[in-house]
């Protein structure tokens, strides 16, 4: 009897739940995620179109006859494109990729496809992921995509290293969309941990922009590689709001009732703060941009508005119920869109005709903000109570002291035969090592603890 007289209590208790998370989601848009944020410049928004290009030109069957025209002269030369893989060429390991040397703007890239709905490889790449399965560099991080960047640093690691040494003014850019940005952000991030593998490259010379990104690092990790890797975000975009592990949602996807009612429940009852301390937690990695074209109540598209960020509370936390949350993840429509708002930023920079010294001088600021910016987003973890806040790891910290250079880290102090063995390693145990070691400090840092 009692448990009869329970049960509409249990249902009006959940109808209360979801009505509540119901009224939050409606009332929720995506210019709440970035209200508070500063606006971007056309200087530091530049790249985002042109990368877009050279991500689409990986999609092209024929590059000299495109599918896709580009615009204003963000087309890509073939005769630059220095390798092409296709997924014959990676076995399925990785999605496709190619390395474009770009004289005009003294950029080598590395680009990367998105997800390929009709491959089975790119869903067992996104799929090999458990929550807090895979450890690296005092944070975690997604495993199937961190494996997909060791093979392609192991068929292409001699290509970049050759092409930094023979344009040594130029910047190494990886770059890529949807699953494609997970493996850009996790090869930038491994890249920089061995800039001695490279030739000694500058950590500054080294950058990511992650296109539509998926979740694929700890919130650490996300904060801590601010100041190289940069997600572009356009409006309502689903992927990185997707907090769900990306393999849950996938199986899910015959029972999506299911699936929404965990959410729900998630959205309604767990406190952000407890969010925040989950250190298995994976987010968008480094610093956001994101581009906001339309309104709350308001049909159409507006003039896009940039703005741009190191959050660390509230990134891009919270599903927006829109109906356009698909399709502001498509590549062509971000690299329209991207174009739009460069070319408004571009004309209203023009009208305040800017001489020459005041925009160096501005540059200079600008990037003077963007560190202060970093290693105030820095101490906030900390405030915040961020797992691995201080890592033992001597591959970087929140600590400032983490400007000291990785190049002690992997086999810098080894030479003579040691050195010759290490540079035949191949990334997956060069990975695998650095991963050995990160446990082994974090044992070490218990130890001193209970000592």
């Amino acid at each position: 009897m009692s448990i009869i007289c329970g049960l509409p209590l249990l249902e009006c208790v959940y109808c209360i739940g979801c009505a509540r998370w119901a009224w939050k989601r409606c009332l929720y848009t995506a210019g709440h995620d970035s209200e508070s944020w500063g606006l971007a410049t056309p200087e530091e928004f530049e790249p985002v179109p042109r990368l877009c290009r050279y991500i689409l030109a990986v999609y092209e069957d024929d590059l000299r006859r495109p599918l896709w025209e580009p615009p204003r002269g963000y087309g890509i030369d073939p005769d630059c494109i220095v390798v092409r893989k296709n997924y014959d060429d990676t076995r399925g390991q990785a999605p496709p990729y190619l390395i474009y040397l770009d004289h005009h703007h003294s950029d080598i890239v590395l680009a990367v496809r998105g997800l390929n709905l009709a491959k089975e490889s790119d869903y067992a790449v996104l799929m090999d992921n458990k929550l807090g399965k895979r450890k690296f560099d005092g944070g975690y991080v997604h495993n199937g995509l961190l494996k997909a960047a060791g093979c392609v640093l192991n068929a292409e690691c001699d290509v970049l290293r050759d092409l930094l040494e023979r344009y040594p003014s130029y910047t190494l850019t990886f770059t890529g969309h949807s699953l494609g940005s997970g493996v850009a952000a996790l090869l930038t991030v491994v890249v920089v941990q061995n800039r001695h593998r490279f030739g000694g490259v500058e950590r500054s010379r080294v950058r990511c922009y992650a296109i539509a990104p998926a979740r694929c690092m700890s919130l650490n990790l996300a904060v801590r590689y601010a100041d190289v890797i940069n997600s572009v975000v356009l409006q309502d975009d689903f992927l990185p709001r997707t907090a769900t592990p990306l393999e849950d949602i996938f199986k899910s996807l015959f029972c999506l009732p299911c699936l929404l009612c965990l959410r729900c429940l998630g959205d309604t009852c767990i406190p952000e703060d407890k969010m925040l301390k989950d250190p298995r937690r994976l987010y968008a990695p480094g610093r956001l941009y994101h581009i906001v074209e339309r309104k709350p109540f308001r049909c159409g598209r507006f003039p896009p508005v940039v703005k741009t960020a190191v959050p660390v509370d509230g990134r891009f936390e919270h599903i927006v119920l829109s109906c356009n949350a698909t399709s502001d993840h498509a590549i062509i429509w971000i690299e329209r869109e991207a174009e739009r708002a460069l070319e408004l930023l571009q004309e209203k920079d023009d009208a305040l005709e800017i001489p020459a010294r005041q925009r160096m001088e501005r540059r200079e600021s600008l990037a003077k903000d963007h560190g202060d910016e970093y290693r105030s987003a820095l101490r906030r973890a900390v405030t915040l109570a961020v797992p691995h806040a201080f890592s033992p790891s001597q591959y970087g910290t929140f600590d400032e002291r983490e400007d000291v250079d990785s190049q002690q880290s992997l086999g810098d102090s080894s030479t003579g035969s040691s050195s010759q063995s290490k540079s035949r390693e191949s990334w997956d145990e060069l990975i695998e090592r650095l991963f050995e070691r990160d446990e082994s400090g974090h044992m070490l840092l218990r130890k001193s603890l209970i000592g």
